[in-house]
């Protein structure tokens, strides 16, 4: 008689979820072209924003850089180094470029996120941004690498004073910026439901985070909240360009 073999169920608060999402970008109600680059995932492990400075040319090729780079991951790399690796050959690719060119202004901001095993493995650059919508809560994940955000926290300015600032677009890292780069980095457990979010700075500098928040909490696809999101830039009046990622995590 064989011995008989007691399975114990994994609650489903604890299950390992999936990630599964989509991606939008668009040039805005103003700029004549798109600076932004995006990296999507069919598989739903990377995830990319990329926002490119110097002007059209410029900004864009250094965003494709990014992406291209980060494109290089491969599945079994261990989430943040492989992560902090390629935005540092991302950084020697575009410093190397811009010499190239005459030493033209060319930079990008960048947020990338790896969701792995129930995990989120968050890095950035710049003021691109992550956030996490957990029942009903929308969360900053990533704190803007910004001269305002600077003055704010050393209390130099209130947030009054930050709203409208004329140097309120002046990134303090960013991909390209110098010949060494500082990233900063989050890991973030994830449970069923929780929702992601990833987007250049030119959605939240024209949509307030409660109308963000609220989209996020209504659509029912990452697809539909993509659209929305885009569409409520639009109606804001779009100054730059504008990209959103949203990554759903669900039990399979």
């Amino acid at each position: 008689m064989s011995t008989p073999i007691t399975v114990v169920p994994v609650p489903r608060a604890l299950a390992i979820p999936m990630s599964f999402g989509a991606g939008l970008t668009h040039r805005g109600m103003v700029r004549e072209h798109n600076e932004d680059s995006i990296l999507t995932d069919p598989s739903g492990r990377l995830w990319v924003v990329a926002d490119g400075m110097g002007g059209h040319r410029n900004g864009a090729e250094a965003s494709d850089i990014v992406i291209d780079c980060l494109e290089q991951i491969h599945d079994e790399d261990e989430p943040l180094i492989a992560l902090n690796a390629q935005i540092t050959e991302a950084n020697r690719r575009v410093m190397q470029r811009s010499a190239e060119t005459g030493g033209d202004t060319m930079g990008s901001t960048v947020v990338a996120m790896i969701v792995e095993r129930g995990v989120a493995y968050v890095v950035w650059a710049g003021d691109s941004r992550a956030y996490l919508l957990r029942a009903g809560r929308l969360r900053l994940l990533t704190t803007d690498h910004t001269l305002i955000q600077s003055l704010l926290d050393r209390g130099e300015i209130d947030p009054d004073q930050a709203e409208g600032h004329p140097e309120a677009h002046i990134v303090t890292r960013a991909v390209g910026g110098g010949q060494e780069i500082e990233v900063e980095n989050i890991l973030v457990p994830l449970i069923p439901g929780d929702r992601l979010m990833l987007c250049s700075d030119g959605l939240p500098r024209c949509v307030y985070e409660y109308s963000i928040g609220a989209v996020l909490q209504a659509a029912p696809t990452p697809e539909a909240c993509c659209a929305a999101l885009i569409s409520e830039a639009m109606r804001a009046g779009a100054p730059d360009n504008v990209s959103v990622i949203v990554v759903d995590l669900v039990l399979a």
